[in-house]
C-alpha cells in the first residue's frame, strides 16, 4: 500500500514539476518588437520585416548579445523572385532600411555573424 501511495504521489509531483521545468529551460520565446520569432541552436532570432525596413533583434537564450563588430544578411523570396539586404548595427539590432518586397508568405533566410563567432542562419516566412 505505502509503495503504490509512493508511486502516486511521484507521479503527481513529475506532472506538476516537468512543465514548469521545461518552460523555465526553454526561456522566453514571445516576439518582443513585433516581428517573427525564430530559434536557432546558437541563437534566438527576431525578424521584423516590414516594406520599408528590415530589422533582426539577436538574443542568447532570452538575453540580447552585443552586435558590435556584427555582420548580417537577410535573403527575401518572393516566388521566383530573390533579393538580398546586407544589414548594419542599429543600437539593440541588425538593419536596413529601404524598398523591400514584403508581403504574406514572403519566405527569408537571416544569416548573423558576431564578431569571432561562426555565423549563424535562420529561416522565416511571413504571415
Amino acid at each position: 500500500m505505502f509503495s503504490k501511495t509512493l508511486n502516486g504521489i511521484c507521479l503527481a509531483a513529475s506532472i506538476f514539476l516537468v512543465p514548469g521545468g521545461a518552460a523555465l529551460a526553454a526561456g522566453d520565446h514571445a516576439a518582443k518588437h513585433g516581428g517573427i520569432f525564430v530559434e536557432t541552436r546558437a541563437l534566438d532570432f527576431e525578424i521584423v520585416a516590414r516594406p520599408d525596413s528590415i530589422q533582426v533583434y539577436v538574443a542568447d537564450h532570452g538575453k540580447p548579445v552585443k552586435l558590435d563588430g556584427a555582420k548580417g544578411k537577410v535573403t527575401l523570396l518572393n516566388g521566383n523572385e530573390k533579393s538580398e539586404v546586407d544589414l548594419v548595427v542599429a543600437g539593440d539590432r541588425l538593419e536596413s532600411r529601404g524598398a523591400f518586397k514584403v508581403q504574406k508568405g514572403t519566405r527569408g533566410v537571416a544569416a548573423v555573424t558576431l564578431a569571432g563567432k561562426p555565423g549563424v542562419v535562420a529561416r522565416f516566412q511571413v504571415k
